[in-house]
């Protein structure tokens, strides 16, 4: 109960607020200060007011009994004072609190000295001010607590403000503009506030309309960039909130909220469309065309604003629903998904994808031409209908494709050594009989099937399917084709461990286009490295993951006593590539005598991993491969040198092996050209995920 309670406590002080901007900002552009309504409008402003410092107070109550757990806290107000003092959340409320009461402070100044517009621009600000500190408790702000994360979602409150706080006005002016004077009189009795000069039914019919349709229009030109701009700040929100999960958008609660909110906003944009092409030009032809178009006006606006007050109530509800990047999708509710990834390369996919995109444009140009040419109700709606559906039969099935109800569950073992080398075993074991040792789909018992098993290796079969796809194939079998069931066999875990070697083993083979050479400015997504846990012989420890944002990390496989004199190389260079701000991390990929390692580990300057790294040599092997030398053949050999860039941002940019790429990084000036470049790089992609999709 109390949830539902704490809900319309939130809507209603962010209604009011919304309003309170919104009205401002409306009667500080019509610059019409001795009409009927805006002295109405002056009147609400403290109503508005109050209307948000109760809300506010009654959020304080709310999130006390929610935060402690205890139902009773809500009305002692030591629980209040402490959420206040020791939270976030509580310095967050205690700003809104501030602002609203110089909110409530102006708006009185305003209700009792009006007439001058830097007074609605004042009190416009104001309550602007509060929306803005409230929009540091937004899910942008849990996220990234910055100016860039938090600025768009600010913009697209206070933007939609001005739009759905501007309609009670708007509808004032629609109710009084067409009155008569006796109306008018009896509406607004006397001049209590002394805000006009003469009495309300000294007010002509004629000069009140002019004036209100005067007001509209100022309204009508800001009101078409202020929604393309809400449209703007809310695609980049919710592109934060859903990031790559857009398959949550129809199977969660928060993508349910947001198309509900969409839909409805599409229902405000049509009647808002018709209001600025019809309604409103006919308002202003005169007093008796005037009164037809007060009338539609009337009836639509009121529609409008009261979907707007839901679409507030959604917006509520989906501030405080967790994000759909956060969410679990536990069952994929659909037989089939879309996917260009796994469908584009078949040309008729391409065609008929074109085909479909060329009739949407076709219903869009239909819109605009039976605009022009007026065309009868039935042409301008039908002709456009029949067009989008042509175009979504001809578009969307071929780009459809089977999924499961695993399809977009996120796995939940990360994306690291341990799992990678797991999963490398268990292949070994349940899987090169078919699919062969590396993957290609060559096994001896390949050719006993009608259908020969994928290659995971070269093909870029594993980028068009999912992890979730992966799980529910090694969990059920795939019917007809041979590869069997392994849920009675593996544990979940260890079916996860499978799927994240498969992808290890596939951003392997796409990093034969690696070389020695950084690609200036090009960190690739899939270049996202294993992460690994680490202890070295000087005592240190960690993951790569520790470097992010401070280092890079020059990551040495090395052989013993092959490599000696790489790292003895190394070692002379230990200071001037620390200069480069870039942290060497050596591992062996084999078992030195101990007493030789040990001498030469105690004279390096860097950390030599004693523990972690088979695991890490295991899951590094594997990016081993380049263009002249595609090693794709048996079980493969694993070079006894190589090392690897990982940059600051956390993405394998460069790799050089000696048996295939020469002297490489032995010229230490090359390297050092290397971590320059990596060091002018600003941050062009988002540090990569800790697991795979």
């Amino acid at each position: 109960m109390i949830e539902v309670i704490a809900t319309l406590l939130r809507w209603s002080q962010l209604a009011s607020n919304m309003i309170l901007v919104g009205s401002c900002v409306f009667l500080a552009i019509a610059g019409s200060f001795n009409t009927p309504w805006v002295d109405r409008m002056v009147r609400l402003l403290p109503w508005l007011a109050g209307v948000l410092l109760l809300g506010l107070m009654g959020i304080l109550v709310t999130t006390t009994a929610q935060a402690t757990g205890v139902d009773e806290n809500a009305w002692r107000p030591e629980s209040w004072l402490g959420l206040v003092q020791n939270t976030r959340m509580g310095h967050i409320w205690a700003g809104r609190m501030v602002c609203a009461l110089i909110v409530f402070g102006i708006v009185l100044y305003v209700r009792y000295a009006p007439g001058a517009r830097w007074r609605y621009v004042m009190c416009a600000t104001a309550a602007a001010l509060t929306l803005a500190v409230g929009s540091l408790a937004s899910h942008s702000a849990a996220d990234e607590f910055s100016v860039i994360a938090i600025l768009p979602y600010t913009l697209h409150i206070i933007l939609a403000s001005v739009w759905f706080g501007a309609l009670p006005a708007f509808l004032l002016v629609v109710l009084t503009a067409t009155r008569q004077p006796a109306q008018i009189e009896a509406a607004y009795p006397g001049n209590p506030s002394g805000s006009l000069q003469r009495t309300h039914a000294q007010f002509q019919p004629e000069e009140t309309l002019q004036s209100g349709v005067l007001a509209l229009k100022r309204f009508s030109l800001m009101a078409m960039p202020v929604m393309l701009a809400i449209i703007a700040t809310g695609v980049i929100i919710t592109d934060r909130m859903v990031d790559t999960s857009y398959a949550a958008l129809v199977s969660t609660q928060y993508g349910w909220l947001l198309n509900a909110k969409l839909a409805l906003l599409a229902l405000v944009l049509m009647i808002a469309a018709r209001a600025r092409s019809t309604w409103l030009p006919l308002f202003a032809q005169g007093q008796e065309l005037a009164a037809a178009g007060a009338q539609s006006l009337r009836k639509w606006v009121r529609i409008e604003f009261v979907l707007a007050l839901v679409i507030v109530l959604l917006a509520t509800i989906v501030a405080n629903t967790v994000p759909a990047k956060h969410a679990l999708i536990q069952s994929w509710p659909y037989s089939f998904r879309f996917s260009i990834d796994a469908t584009w390369d078949d040309p008729s996919v391409v065609i008929r994808a074109w085909s479909g995109l060329a009739l949407l444009v076709l219903a869009g140009g239909a819109i605009v031409s039976g605009r022009l040419r007026h065309w009868s109700k039935m042409r301008r709606i039908g002709i456009p209908a029949i067009l989008v559906i042509a175009a979504m039969v001809t578009a969307l099935p071929p780009l459809a494709i089977e999924a499961y109800p695993e399809t977009y569950r996120k796995t939940p073992v990360p994306f690291d050594t341990i799992s990678i080398a797991n999963g490398a075993a268990l292949f070994a074991e349940d899987c090169v009989a078919c699919h062969g040792p590396q993957g290609k789909g060559n096994g001896i018992l390949a050719k006993t099937f009608a259908k020969p098993p994928v290659d995971m290796l070269t093909e870029p079969h594993t980028a068009k399917h999912t992890a979730g796809d992966f799980f529910h194939w090694l969990t059920y079998g795939i019917p007809g084709t041979g590869m069997p069931l392994f849920a009675d066999k593996l544990a979940e875990e260890d079916r996860w461990d499978v799927v994240n070697y498969l992808h290890a083993m596939s951003r392997g083979y796409q990093a034969r286009l690696m070389s020695p050479q950084v690609k200036p400015n090009q960190p690739q997504p899939s270049m996202g490295p294993p992460n690994f846990s680490y202890f070295a012989h000087d005592g240190s420890s960690g993951t790569l993951k520790d470097f992010r944002e401070q280092k890079t990390v020059l990551l040495v496989l090395f052989s013993w006593p092959q490599s000696q004199a790489r790292l003895e190389q190394l070692r002379q260079a230990h200071e001037s590539l620390s200069g480069s701000n870039t942290q060497i991390l050596a591992v062996p990929m084999n078992d030195p005598d101990p007493q030789e390692i040990a001498a030469i580990m105690a004279s390096l300057p860097f950390p030599v991993v004693t523990q972690g790294a088979t695991e890490i040599m295991r899951s590094y092997a594997l990016f081993r491969r380049t263009l002249g030398h595609p090693d794709l053949l048996g079980e493969g050999s694993v070079p006894e040198h190589m090392e690897f860039l990982v940059d600051r941002y956390g993405y394998l940019r460069a790799r050089w092996i000696p048996e295939a790429d020469g002297a490489g990084w032995t010229d230490l000036d090359s390297l050092q050209q290397q971590l320059a470049q990596l060091n002018r790089e600003k941050e062009i992609l988002p540090p990569p995920g800790d697991h795979v999709h």
